[in-house]
């Protein structure tokens, strides 16, 4: 375990990975896809308001930042319009199973069921842009992905004991930012597919 003030500088990492996220979005160079974005953003404003009832304690501070960044991504999404990745079937119904996991995790009174279903909403959530990311990395930034696994990783280092109430939320979003880093810098679709570097413009499906 480090001091538990690390989380500060997880919560550093965090806003900078978003800054150049949100930076490349108003550019156009990045097209966030807004079914993920707009559910991390409630999905992690709403673990924010878990970890507070289950006295976290300072490390739900990088929980909210993981809601409040996505939101300020999706905001910047409307100001450019190049910066726009078409919606199509598959995120759609990715979108709408994890808003069923959301509502499960509001009726289950057991905690650890209601949080376990919660981490899956997420997830659910975070395949549409790990799909695009493997189709057309060119359109992604790996920046935001690498910082959000470094803070995760702090995060997770600072706690005192490691709960389930605790843990699982940073743990699964860890691992998650890692492979959508690694997939985005590999350019690992284009090349198990053997395309050449690919011209697709930003918002292309």
């Amino acid at each position: 375990m480090i001091d538990p003030r690390f989380v500060y500088l997880a919560a550093v990492l965090s806003i900078v990975g978003a800054y150049g996220y949100i930076r490349d979005t108003l550019r156009g160079t990045t097209s966030p896809n807004r079914v993920t974005w707009s559910l991390w953003g409630v999905e992690g404003i709403l673990a924010f308001a878990i970890e507070l009832q289950q006295r976290v304690g300072i490390a739900s501070i990088m929980t909210l930042m993981l809601g409040l960044g996505p939101c300020v991504v999706v905001a910047a999404s409307f100001h450019n319009p190049r910066a726009v990745w078409r919606i199509g079937a598959f995120d759609i119904f990715c979108g709408a199973l994890s808003v069923l996991g959301m509502a499960f995790w509001a009726m289950v009174n057991e905690p650890t069921v209601a949080l376990v279903s919660f981490v899956v909403a997420d997830q659910l959530a975070a395949l549409p842009t790990i799909r695009k990311s493997w189709k057309a990395p060119e359109t992604e930034s790996s920046r935001v992905f690498f910082m959000g696994f470094l803070n995760t990783a702090i995060t997770l280092m600072t706690l005192h004991t490691i709960t389930t109430a605790g843990a699982l939320f940073p743990g699964v979003i860890m691992i998650a930012d890692l492979m959508l880093a690694l997939v985005i810098v590999t350019r690992a679709g284009p090349r198990f597919r053997g395309e050449a570097p690919s011209s697709m413009p930003i918002g292309a499906s």
